[in-house]
């Protein structure tokens, strides 16, 4: 009874810390001061990669002068609409247009993009409007999240707050200080870290992320223990099963 009792205390103690975090492992912006006013001189602008899926959308006051301009899958029957086919990035950088052709838009932004169709549009369409998005913009949550996972992001921009937030935020044993995003350029992987508990983590160049980038938040070491106290624990009741069960089958055999 009394090796029960101890067993149990020695539990509670190791968890209680194991489960200890301070104020400054785990609060965000820890260093801005009352009123006080950060200007963000962040001017990031996502751009297209190979590989990106866009779907492109021309339209004008003649429908059917800008019509050979979207490319549509199947045809319109029974009040459905026709699936408008989107274009992908090719290992090139370059997209096939109706009409005009191959066009470079790696590395171009959404708004230069627009410019760019606008000018070789010019010869065929007065005034057209350019409806542009990128389709597989995805980012990617690992570690010490409530809920890792891919997640699809609407809009032309997401910054890493947002992306976390869409995880439901870092655990208590997540490392808010050394958060590592993981960014893909033509094949060639580059790593970068960010303090989310520094205010200057706005002017970090991963503070907004791009597409199909990937974020993972590393475990404190009370997460660290945790995991090894959970695997020893898994052990030791492998082992016990193991011998209660050759126990059992050597009592029957008695």
């Amino acid at each position: 009874m009394k090796i029960y009792v101890r067993s149990i205390i020695l539990f509670l103690g190791i968890a209680l810390v194991t489960s200890c975090a301070s104020r400054k492992e785990v609060v965000y912006f820890q260093d801005t001061g009352n009123f006080e006013t950060l200007v963000n001189n962040n001017d990031f602008v996502s751009k297209f990669k190979v590989d990106d899926l866009v779907s492109i959308h021309v339209s004008s006051l003649n429908p059917e002068a800008s019509a050979p301009f979207n490319l549509f899958r199947g045809r319109a029957e029974g009040g459905f609409q026709a699936e408008q086919v989107d274009y992908l990035v090719d290992q090139a950088g370059e997209i096939d247009f109706p009409v005009i052709g191959k066009l470079k838009i790696e590395g171009l932004s959404p708004d230069e993009l627009r410019t760019l169709l606008r000018e070789r549009l010019s010869d065929y369409l007065k005034d057209p409007i350019i409806n542009i998005r990128l389709r597989n913009f995805t980012v990617t949550i690992l570690g010490e999240v409530r809920t890792p996972g891919t997640y699809p992001v609407n809009g032309e921009q997401i910054t890493i707050l947002e992306a976390l937030g869409l995880a439901g935020d870092l655990t208590i044993r997540g490392v808010r200080q050394n958060v590592l995003v993981i960014r893909d350029f033509n094949g060639t992987k580059v790593y970068n870290r960010i303090d989310l508990t520094s205010k200057n983590m706005v002017k970090s160049p991963v503070f907004y992320l791009t597409q199909n980038d990937v974020v993972y938040v590393e475990p404190n070491k009370s997460g660290i223990t945790a995991s090894s106290l959970d695997n020893r624990a898994n052990i030791a009741i492998s082992i016990a099963s193991v011998l209660i069960t050759s126990t059992v089958l050597i009592i029957t055999r008695l």
